[in-house]
């Protein structure tokens, strides 16, 4: 599995680097078709991509360009869109162009193949994988898991505390953690909000009597809904003129696990423009097999069980589904 990672995380290697000094040391990796990265600098009116490899010119044609460009099933824009990013490929070939330079014919379809062949298609629900968000929509967050393949993070999987917007917890080009969560159609869908800890390990950040930062999320009849943390959320006292999405300091009152509850007074409320930060891992492993969000003291469960999702898709593709 070593060596499939997200776009990006390769072209600064000094593997890569070295890849890139001498033609020597390129037809070096292309008889040991070794995946390397590079900018690629211009898409050309025929979508052919131009990457920049120091030494010389390469040139990803445009059905080498993705899976399933070649096929129809994936747009052109998947193309259009690496221009001046990093992209991976193997070396397939060197020619002469018009000029007569030596220019390397690339292929990134062949290396996305390899690695959803040699790391995807091995994973299995459960396993933390790195991941780059590459954009974001109203529905959930894209994320790069390996040589540009992306996946989705729906937006009710990024963390327990609800959100508008993937924007609020991401911004594009931010390196994260992700759980494989599931199969479905051939594609991986991912998830997020196991990995940000349980109520409790929130909870303990914070004491009756303090008066703590957070987030309006919503406002109801009944009060406010303030985000603490991520994974954390309690509930405020109704007060005039407060609106989701406004910063507050807020005094907290009560913590009680037994019912997942955190009563809070509401002391201020101001606007601010938020940007998301790089999120903070409760878990650090490489696989999770069940988690539980909930208190053992709490009469509601809240749990995602992996290894339950595991063994329907093993059967999926036993054929006894």
């Amino acid at each position: 599995m070593a060596g499939y990672y997200p776009e990006g995380k390769l072209i600064g290697t000094a593997e890569n680097l070295c890849a890139m000094q001498s033609v020597s040391s390129l037809n070096d990796a292309y008889h040991e078709g070794r995946i390397l990265e590079a900018r690629a600098v211009v898409c050309d009116s025929a979508h052919n991509l131009i990457v920049d490899l120091g030494i010389m010119k390469g040139i990803i044609p445009r059905e080498e360009g993705a899976i399933g460009i070649k096929e129809g099933t994936v747009r052109d824009i998947a193309v259009i869109s690496r221009v001046n990013r990093p992209v991976c490929f193997v070396i397939t070939d060197f020619r002469k162009n018009e000029a007569g330079r030596t220019v390397a014919i690339l292929s990134r379809r062949i290396a996305q193949e390899r690695c959803m062949r040699e790391y995807i298609e091995t994973l299995i629900p459960g396993d933390v994988i790195d991941a780059k968000v590459t954009h974001l929509d109203s529905f959930g967050a894209f994320a790069d898991i390996g040589c540009g393949i992306v996946s989705l993070l729906p937006i009710d999987s990024i963390s327990v505390s609800r959100i508008d917007h993937p924007r609020e917890r991401f911004s594009v080009g931010m390196e994260i953690r992700a759980v494989v969560k599931s199969f479905e159609d051939g594609r991986i869908s991912l998830t997020h909000k196991e990995l940000l800890g349980t109520w409790e390990e929130n909870a303990a950040h914070f004491e009756i009597g303090e008066t703590v930062a957070g987030i309006i999320r919503s406002v109801e009849d009944y009060g406010a809904f303030v985000e603490l943390a991520p994974n954390l959320a309690g509930l405020a006292e109704m007060k005039d003129s407060i609106r989701a999405g406004q910063q507050a300091s807020v005094y907290i009152k009560n913590i009680i696990p037994s019912r997942m509850k955190i009563k809070l007074i509401i002391i201020d409320t101001f606007d601010y423009d938020y940007h998301p930060g790089q999120p903070e891992y409760f878990f650090t492993g490489n696989h999770i097999d069940h988690f539980r969000y909930s208190p053992a003291a709490s009469e509601k469960i809240i749990e995602t069980n992996f290894e339950t999702v595991d063994k329907s898709r093993e059967l999926l593709l036993q054929g006894c589904l």
